[in-house]
């Protein structure tokens, strides 16, 4: 399955989740309510998730004659997109991400540990990672997953207190059970953790191939992800797990079991995937 088959599957399974939890809660009137729910997290997630995220890392623009502004303008005409806002973040953790609702209104920003762990190169290989997330329009893919998953976890911390307390659904068919009203209610926020997290490795996957593509190279990006998760080890950062997908590398570690949560692949696989394009 390819990757935008396979994203746009994730996605409609991840609208399933959340319209069953709505239907299970409140029947047909609930139904509609989880979907209204979602439409309006999402608009709100469309027009001011980047805003909010930049402003939470105290993003600061950088001038033209700033190093990343001069590859991102390089690199950003080569893809053919419009030039996207460049900003730096303060730490020592190296880190990247791109942000925004569309090409037209995009947003690249790196650490200040990365600017001065990578050379030129591997700078260029991690920003047409960024550009290539622009490119495909993740940003948007991964906010709408974000969102749709924290609205399924709303409304089943809802659905727990419902039938804690014995209210059900409210239609014209006989009352849902308490009991399968907190299954539910139980399970969907897990269901749907782990299709957010797949959604993002699918985006991460693709985004590494459009940037090599972008590039003209895999080996710039491969050495970087080598040095980025060495240095993310040495220095973690200080992130919002909510926002943890929009990084080029994940701020946090999980193996095992929680490895199906992770918002990244592995960077074995991802560096394995680069040098078969290579």
């Amino acid at each position: 399955m390819g990757s935008y088959a396979k994203t746009a599957a994730l996605l409609i399974v991840l609208t399933a989740i959340l319209l069953l939890i709505g239907e299970t809660f409140g029947g047909r009137s609930g139904l509609v309510i989880a979907f209204v729910f979602a439409l309006a997290m999402n608009a709100g997630s469309y027009w001011f998730s980047d805003k909010l995220v930049l402003r939470m890392y105290h993003a600061q623009p950088v001038s033209a004659d700033h190093r990343l502004f001069q590859t991102v303008q390089r690199l950003s005409q080569r893809a053919g997109l419009p030039m996207p806002k460049v900003y730096a973040l303060p730490g020592d953790s190296p880190n990247a991400f791109a942000t925004g609702r569309s090409p037209q209104h995009a947003s690249v920003a790196a650490t200040e540990g990365i600017l001065r762990l990578l050379d030129d190169h591997e700078l260029e290989g991690v920003m047409c990672h960024e550009l290539a997330h622009v490119q495909h329009r993740d940003i948007l893919i991964q906010s709408v997953a974000a969102t749709v998953a924290a609205a399924i976890m709303m409304l089943a911390r809802m659905a727990q207190w419902s039938a804690l307390f014995g209210f059900g659904r409210s239609d014209d068919r006989d009352g849902g059970s308490p009991f399968a009203l907190l299954a539910v209610a139980l399970f969907a926020p897990v269901a749907a953790m782990v299709v957010q997290a797949a959604i993002s490795r699918s985006r991460e996957f693709a985004a590494d191939a459009g940037g090599a593509h972008i590039a003209g190279t895999p080996f710039g990006l491969a050495n970087a992800l080598r040095k980025i998760e060495a240095g993310v080890e040495r220095v973690p950062m200080q992130a919002n797990p909510a926002t943890a997908h929009l990084f080029i590398m994940a701020p946090f570690a999980g193996g095992g079991v929680m490895s199906l949560f992770r918002t990244h692949p592995p960077t074995e696989e991802r560096i394995r995937r680069l040098m078969s394009i290579g």
